[in-house]
């Protein structure tokens, strides 16, 4: 049996519930037999959670490298990297602009790791857009700060869950330059990237993608609005053109209350909140964030710092897992397509695995 996958997890907002479902998660010993996690903080902060969530006998083995997991006879206990020295005042739900810097600090450390290929795969607990922000990140969230860091052009914020995957055209962005920013060339590129990635990361042979409609009612041909016509409808042309099932416009609404997106793979909307509060609705325990073009493996729970409940033992861990399990699923996807690429001989194996 080969090394076990490489998780690396950074602990996001102090104050929040990021330590808390991260603890809960790593509590069960189950998560040992598909993972080594390795999380980023350190361990004065985590012993304060284990407290206040009551977990008693999880202890975190100290490295400082993740090579040093390697050999280890111990693999059933969680990894901490401790990524500074001072003490820190933990207030759960209190926001705190002096606390940020050791959510990026945390996140900083993990991708660095990420990129040089020492994890696998990166797991971002919740941060604050707001504290979080300093010289070295100014971005509107984890998905802009990890696509310039990879190098990557473009990425894909994607929502997955077992029966619903949205993605969305502009992301952290104010709803007034939502349709100004809407343009054929990003709604195709984000075609190719969600394509792309049923494709190589979901193993889905012929996606079938449903892109939604920017104005009520998709516009009603043009009545309210003219994004469909001149932008959206020709982007869709375009992207079928490439060999890719986009289907659409929809309008959003009857879109998601009459259960049309059942019939699809995944589901392309064009801003935040548009994508985001239905697959929330449907989704918000099991629903994953997944940033997908990029050349690693980054996912998140779907839900923010819950200030409202931190340090209550209150908070669900369960959305969480999933994002380790999604990541871990991920990594082995891409693994076996890549063997696949070099070994045509193992297409048969592969595809049947795939059926």
């Amino acid at each position: 049996m080969g090394e076990k996958i490489k998780i690396g997890i950074s602990i996001g907002d102090v104050n929040g519930i990021g330590l808390e479902i991260i603890i809960k998660t790593l509590a069960d010993s189950r998560i040992y037999e598909y993972c080594t996690p390795i999380v980023y903080g350190h361990t004065k902060v985590a012993s304060f959670y284990r407290r206040t969530t009551e977990v008693e006998d999880l202890n975190f083995f100290v490295i400082n490298h993740p090579s040093e997991v390697a050999g280890r006879k111990d693999q059933r206990k969680p990894n901490m990297i401790n990524c500074w020295e001072e003490d820190v005042k933990i207030e759960p739900g209190v926001i705190n602009a002096d606390v940020g810097k050791y959510s990026f600090i945390s996140l900083e450390r993990a991708t660095k790791d990420l990129i040089n290929g020492d994890i696998d795969a990166l797991v971002t607990a919740p941060i604050n857009k707001d504290t979080i922000q300093n010289e070295n990140f100014n971005f509107p969230g984890h998905t802009e700060y990890l696509q310039e860091r990879g190098g990557a052009g473009e990425s894909l914020m994607f929502l997955v869950s077992d029966t619903l995957r949205v993605g969305v055209v502009t992301g952290h962005i104010p709803l007034a330059k939502v349709a100004e920013s809407i343009t054929v060339e990003k709604i195709v590129a984000k075609l190719k990237l969600m394509d792309g990635s049923l494709r190589n990361d979901f193993w889905i042979r012929k996606p079938k993608i449903a892109v939604l409609g920017l104005n009520p009612h998709a516009s009603d041909n043009g009545l309210i609005g003219d994004e469909e016509q001149k932008v959206i409808i020709p982007a869709i042309e375009e992207a079928r053109n490439n060999n890719i099932l986009a289907f659409g416009p929809y309008p959003a609404d009857g879109f998601f209350a009459n259960g049309t997106y059942l019939q699809f793979d995944a589901v392309l909307a064009m801003y935040h909140d548009q994508g985001l509060i239905p697959f929330k609705q449907i989704a918000f325990e099991s629903g994953v964030n997944f940033t997908a073009g990029l050349n690693f493996v980054r996912t998140s729970p779907d839900h923010g710092t819950a200030y409202d409940i931190a340090g209550k033992n209150q908070a669900s861990e369960v959305s969480f897992r999933e994002a380790i399990f999604t990541a871990i699923h991920i990594v082995k996807h891409r693994r076996e397509t890549l063997e696949l690429e070099e070994n045509p001989l193992a297409i048969t194996k592969l595809s049947r695995d795939r059926d």
